[in-house]
């Protein structure tokens, strides 16, 4: 299993999950261009990002869709969806999920 995104609660429940082939390859070229949040993504273990936090990560997906492959723009559209499910409601998280 490689790494996914997935919405969660505060109290760990799961709500939404994205599993894509290119959420590792993302993540990688996020760390090649020292993006502040994608780039220390940790492909290993569980790194979670907060409401306030998507004000810097949001951005930093867009970027990475400019000139992206199709399967990599898929991946960014699918975790986007997530981010607006993480601002709608309140105590959710993102969570990249570590293989």
């Amino acid at each position: 299993m490689g790494i996914s995104v997935q919405v969660r609660t505060f109290t760990g429940e799961v709500e939404a999950t994205c599993v894509h082939p290119s959420i590792a390859a993302l993540c990688g070229r996020a760390a090649s261009q020292n993006l502040p949040l994608l780039g220390f993504v940790d492909l290993y273990d569980d790194t979670v990002f907060n409401r306030s936090q998507l004000r810097v990560l949001i951005p930093e997906l867009r970027a990475l869709a400019d000139g992206a492959a199709a399967e990599e723009v898929e991946a960014v559209h699918e975790i986007l969806a997530l981010t607006a499910q993480v601002e709608r409601k309140a105590h959710r998280y993102l969570v990249f999920n570590g293989d």
